[in-house]
């Protein structure tokens, strides 16, 4: 398979600052030091500053990474400052503002909506809801945003019997329970975030256990409404459902249940009906299928922040640096 930072179509002659929020776990610091042998990126570590110096000399650092430490850093008091002004009408205060930002995930937030790292990436040792929670308060949505929502870049190698070696499927870490309209938003996000990031036209296939009415169902319903939403919204997108994945990815299905269907047998995007489907949907074709999962990968938000699976490799931490590297490539542009 080709290296992933490669399938990424997104370039820039600036290198990009990542901030990593866990600079002091062994994977994270092996992640640092791989991104910056390789001139990925420009890597801050956040944490305890001896405890984040250890992990980098035991990972082979050479002292090229920065090490930023929140309770002893001089960038807090601003940090402080534009966050109590930021909310404010929340009822933010200097000292709720400076318990919140001297915690290494909020801490790393700041420094991406300060303008002082172009992404950032936890989860390897917070628990999702710690790094949404602090992307939310502290970065904020896009403007256009109407949903915050997550996807995996779902890799097969050697599949000829794929339609695609580059898939999408979401949302497989954040909306629980969408509405047809939310599946809606999920559709288009993902399918635009595969455009940016890889320059692969997107095919969306909105999944259900029903193909085309074979079943009735509310949940059914809800999916062929979302398809309609999709086609409504956005014309120029490739849009088919409510499929079953078999009609979704094998041509032969697809020609069966779905004859005349633009999207039945090909698609690359796979969008599930509820969070129960989507997490363990992408975990059989990993576990199972044998798939490199990549995620879950934030859209939406006004600057990059991304998530990370607690048993994530240092591998793993290296291509979600790719991931966002090439966010903040496309926000830039």
């Amino acid at each position: 398979m080709t290296a992933f930072r490669d399938i990424l179509a997104v370039t820039s002659d600036v290198k990009p600052i990542i901030v990593l929020s866990e600079g002091a776990d062994p994977r994270v610091a092996e992640a640092a030091v791989a991104a910056s042998v390789t001139n990925l990126a420009t890597i801050i570590c956040v944490g305890k500053a001896s405890a984040v110096q250890s992990a980098l000399t035991a990972a082979g650092t050479k002292g090229n990474i920065r090490i930023e430490d929140p309770k002893t850093s001089l960038r807090l008091a601003g940090y402080v400052d534009s966050y109590v002004q930021k909310r404010a009408a929340k009822g933010m205060t200097q000292e709720k503002a400076h318990a919140e930002l001297s915690q290494a995930n909020f801490f790393s937030a700041a420094m991406v909506a300060a303008g002082d790292a172009d992404g950032t990436i936890g989860g390897a040792v917070y628990p999702t809801p710690d790094i949404i929670r602090a992307a939310l308060k502290v970065i904020g949505t896009a403007p256009d945003t109407k949903l915050l929502s997550s996807f995996f870049f779902m890799l097969f190698e050697n599949r000829p019997d794929l339609p695609s070696e580059v898939n999408v499927f979401a949302d497989c870490g954040l909306v629980i329970d969408p509405t047809a309209q939310e599946l809606a938003d999920i559709a288009i996000s993902s399918a635009e975030s595969l455009r940016a990031l890889t320059g692969i036209d997107p095919k969306i296939a909105m999944l259900s256990f029903s193909t085309h009415g074979s079943a009735k169902h509310a949940s059914v319903t809800k999916v062929a409404d979302a398809t309609a939403l999709v086609r409504d919204l956005r014309p120029d997108l490739a849009v088919d459902g409510e499929l079953q994945f078999d009609a979704a990815m094998v041509p032969s299905v697809g020609a069966a249940k779905a004859p005349n269907s633009p999207v039945a047998g090909q698609a690359n995007v796979f969008i599930f009906p509820n969070l129960d489907a989507g997490n363990i949907g992408y975990k059989i074709a990993q576990r199972f299928g044998g798939g490199k999962a990549i995620g879950p990968i934030l859209q939406g938000l006004a600057k990059p922040a991304n998530d990370l699976s607690r048993g994530c490799t240092a591998g793993d931490i290296v291509d979600m640096i790719s991931v966002t590297v090439a966010q903040s490539a496309v926000q830039n542009t």
